[in-house]
């Protein structure tokens, strides 16, 4: 187990860019904590202790989704499920289509990647409006799968992602870092 890193230091490797992807924005960064080998064990730790017990599977988002759910899911003794991008996966997918704030976004599985019954947690960067995860929740449910959970590494209350959850059913989130505004 990799030692414990307070809130504080996991916020102190995230880098502010202002103003992008456009004006107004602030890009939450987080390569400087995955080039921290201590600070990217520390999180990826806290997910995993973050997790409800009893985990079949961990499904993370195209692309930085990835980066946390496998290592996690490894922790876990889970399988990994990646969630793509429509046209990335080779074999029979299962697809969902949601809206974004300035576009729409489609995601896809495996058909076969969740068993029926099996208990899903969702793993993620950041949970921003909800829409990804509300998009995966929805895969997980279609395949038979049981959404046990959702951990992210931080997530922007000021855009409450979390009434659009609750609204879809998704109520167990657990977050590292929130950000008010």
């Amino acid at each position: 187990m990799t030692e414990t890193l307070a809130n504080a230091d996991l916020r102190a490797l995230i880098a502010d860019v202002p103003d992008h992807p456009k004006p107004g924005v602030v890009f939450k960064d987080i390569t400087p904590l995955l080039a921290s080998p201590r600070g990217y064990a520390a999180c990826v730790d806290a997910l995993v202790a973050a997790a409800p017990s009893g985990i079949d599977a961990v499904c993370g988002m195209e692309a930085r989704g990835f980066l946390f759910g496998a290592p996690v899911a490894l922790a876990l003794g889970a399988a990994f499920v990646p969630v793509r991008k429509p046209g990335k996966l080779p074999r029979a997918v299962v697809e969902t289509s949601f809206e974004l704030e300035y576009s729409s976004e489609t995601l896809a599985v495996h058909a076969d990647a969740i068993a029926p019954g099996a208990r899903v947690l969702i793993v993620d960067d950041v949970l921003a409006t909800g829409g990804t995860v509300v998009a995966t929740a929805e895969l997980v449910r279609r395949l038979g799968g049981e959404l046990a959970g959702v951990a992210v590494v931080m997530e922007l209350a000021f855009l409450q992602p979390r009434a659009l959850l609750s609204r879809h059913g998704v109520d167990d989130v657990a977050a590292l870092l929130t950000y008010e505004d």
